[in-house]
């Protein structure tokens, strides 16, 4: 079952955007997407507040999130959000077959 992590990064200034930017720039994203067990990496931009941006990372498994946190990646990631000051917060869900009466509220 896969795990989705939605992060929420918070900074003053436009500084969540240009920390997604560097991120994608840089190549990072494309490395983090590249990983074993890596589901889904895309950032968000919330209409109402511009000053935060919402990462979906969504993980195949606990163990391919570990390992992702135990990678070269991690440091990276913390040096980015220090040079831009940027606060987190996180919500983390699983996966799970969405219920027929719930699937009624989709148009496809």
């Amino acid at each position: 079952m896969s795990i989705i992590i939605n992060l929420y990064y918070t900074g003053n200034n436009g500084s969540a955007r240009r920390f997604a930017q560097e991120m994608t720039s840089s190549g990072m994203v494309d490395r983090i997407r590249s990983r074993e067990g890596n589901e889904r990496y895309e950032y968000f931009f919330p209409m109402d507040d511009p000053e935060t941006v919402l990462l979906i990372d969504r993980w195949r498994d606990q163990k391919a999130l570990d390992d992702h946190h135990a990678s070269e990646l991690m440091g990276g990631i913390a040096a980015l959000r220090e040079k831009y000051d940027l606060h987190t917060r996180a919500e983390r869900f699983t996966e799970e077959k969405m219920e027929e009466r719930d699937s009624s509220f989709l148009r496809k």
